[in-house]
């Protein structure tokens, strides 16, 4: 059966695969193919419907600029650079889409939100940063220069140091009341984009925005749970969820209890900046609501939220 709400959380592929140039050009074509499949999504009868997306690539080409510029205008923080890059990815879909479904005979608002989601100002991320954005450099005096303008850098792998930056944990999507007004009067809603802008609560204070980069699928679950979604799905550039990744015993997951897959992760089989937000993004979704989540291509995503392919996860 197709389910009543579901939330969609779609990779950094569907905007800037990797290899790209990451032209204005490509990103809209990239996102013009994505937006392809979620409106053959709609047309086969999904109500309601999120979608969140990450935005790694673009904040870093901000950061660049911010840097390049540095001297000519002033730079601005991180949390502004998420903003402004959940409007623009957001616009781009929500063009795309609206166009696709118009082809298919199917009249939907569609309607981004730049949205907010609270973190806590003590979060121990923030004491030790742990989310590499932005490209990798390899000179080590620009290193040292950036480092004294109080930047963290971790040298990363061969390839090179990388900007490293507080990542804490999503509490509460702020903007989350606005989307279900949203999904209520028939629209399609692309919120939480690039994990939502970080902000902490001051009594007394309004909301202040922090430098940091929320994880987009720990964000989008926590979404997920708060909007009652029947499916929380995560579509990225692999089949689904797979123990023993690059070895000669290498099996891909196909059904899986959140107890099972929750096993594996404490064993290590998932890597920190690759797949293991993403099954801890799952498991915490079920285990929150009893129901499923789903990793799956994000070329697969009919099948994927049908419940028939992709690493199905249940309570």
């Amino acid at each position: 059966m197709t389910p009543r709400r579901t939330v969609i959380a779609l990779g950094g592929n569907a905007i800037s695969p990797a290899g790209s140039a990451g032209t204005a050009a490509e990103q809209t074509a990239n996102i013009h193919t994505t937006m392809r499949g979620v409106a053959a999504l709609v047309a086969e009868g999904l109500d309601e419907l999120v979608l969140t997306h990450g935005n790694g690539p673009q904040v870093g080409n901000v950061l660049i600029k911010n840097d390049l510029a540095r001297h000519v205008v002033p730079p601005v923080p991180l949390d502004w650079c998420v903003a402004q890059t959940q409007a623009t990815i957001g616009f781009t879909m929500a063009d795309t889409l609206v166009f696709e479904l118009a082809g298919r005979g199917i009249d939907r608002p569609v309607v981004p939100v730049v949205s907010r989601v609270r973190v806590d100002a003590d979060d121990p991320g923030f004491v030790t940063p742990s989310k590499p954005i932005g490209p990798y450099v390899t000179d080590t005096d620009e290193v040292a220069r950036r480092r004294a303008d109080g930047e963290d850098w971790t040298r990363i792998d061969a390839r090179g140091w990388r900007r490293v930056v507080a990542s804490p944990q999503p509490r509460e999507c702020l903007d989350r009341p606005a989307v279900e007004l949203l999904l209520h009067d028939g629209a399609i809603v692309i919120a939480n984009g690039g994990g939502g802008i970080p902000v902490v609560a001051v009594p007394g204070e309004p909301l202040r925005g922090v430098e940091a980069v929320i994880d987009k699928d720990l964000a989008g679950a926590v979404l997920a749970t708060e909007l009652d979604a029947e499916v929380f799905a995560i579509l990225t550039d692999v089949r689904g969820v797979a123990v023993g990744f690059g070895t000669p015993d290498e099996r891909w997951l196909t059904e899986i209890s959140v107890r099972e897959l929750r096993a594996s992760a404490t064993a290590g089989e998932f890597r920190a900046g690759s797949m293991g937000p993403k099954v801890e993004a799952a498991c915490r979704f079920v285990e929150a609501t009893g129901r499923r989540a789903v990793i799956a291509a994000l070329d697969a995503a009919l099948g994927a939220v049908h419940g028939t392919v992709g690493t199905q996860v249940h309570p």
